[in-house]
């Protein structure tokens, strides 16, 4: 999904920052920073954006800016908030960017581009279909699983393709037919397994270490049901 600078016109790529920027004013202001002060949560955090620089950098695809990969936003969302997943994935990026740099594959020209679409749009989905879910749906622990982490999880991913695709296609970059033949019809497989991956590891976390979930509270999903 990583887009190379080349891609876009340069319009594109350099307007894509002032927004972004916007964004990350916002996130840094208004992000839950007192929870990254206990040593053990900075750990986890630190440790999902390694881990979704290795997943992330593990991307299959032929043409380019049509690579896949699996995002991970819904789980960062649900561990830490939209504010802290957005500056995490937006900190991803930037660990794939500098990789890829360092290959002579892409510069950070479309760092901006890439960031809206692959960090701050999932991580926002995300955040809005948890919330949609605990005003419309009961307080079960299996509604959070099953709803929440695995359906949000596919539905973020495969909105994320759908995303890129009509980019790609009002940028002229792609004709239709060959982001429908080519991209879009994997990126529903990519939602499955993500939905998989997410709602498994999600389980685990609830499970085993629900403090690591900023936003299952036992309380409200365990007690009394």
């Amino acid at each position: 999904m990583n887009f190379p600078d080349a891609l876009f016109p340069q319009a594109w790529a350099l307007g894509a920052f002032p927004p972004l920027l916007a964004i990350w004013f916002w996130s840094i202001r208004t992000a839950p920073w007192k929870r990254l002060g206990d040593s053990g949560q900075l750990n986890v955090w630190l440790g999902t954006v390694v881990l979704l620089v290795l997943v992330w950098s593990m991307k299959a695809g032929v043409n380019p800016g049509l690579n896949l990969h699996l995002l991970g936003a819904t789980m960062f969302t649900l561990m830490f908030g939209r504010q802290l997943a957005i500056i995490g994935l937006s900190a991803v990026l930037a660990g794939v960017t500098l990789n890829l740099g360092l290959q002579g594959h892409e510069g950070w020209l479309a760092y901006g581009l890439n960031a809206l679409v692959l960090a701050v749009f999932p991580v926002l989905l995300a955040d809005g279909i948890r919330l949609g879910v605990e005003r419309l749906l009961p307080e079960n622990f299996f509604v959070y699983v099953f709803v929440t982490s695995f359906f949000g999880a596919a539905t973020t991913a495969m909105a994320t393709g759908l995303l890129a695709s009509l980019l790609l296609w009002m940028a002229d970059v792609y004709a239709a037919t060959v982001l429908l033949d080519d991209y879009l019809t994997y990126f529903l497989l990519l939602g499955f397994a993500e939905a998989w991956l997410n709602g498994a590891l999600i389980t685990l976390m609830v499970v085993y270490a629900p403090h690591w979930v900023g936003s299952f509270d036992d309380r409200r999903y365990l007690l009394n049901k």
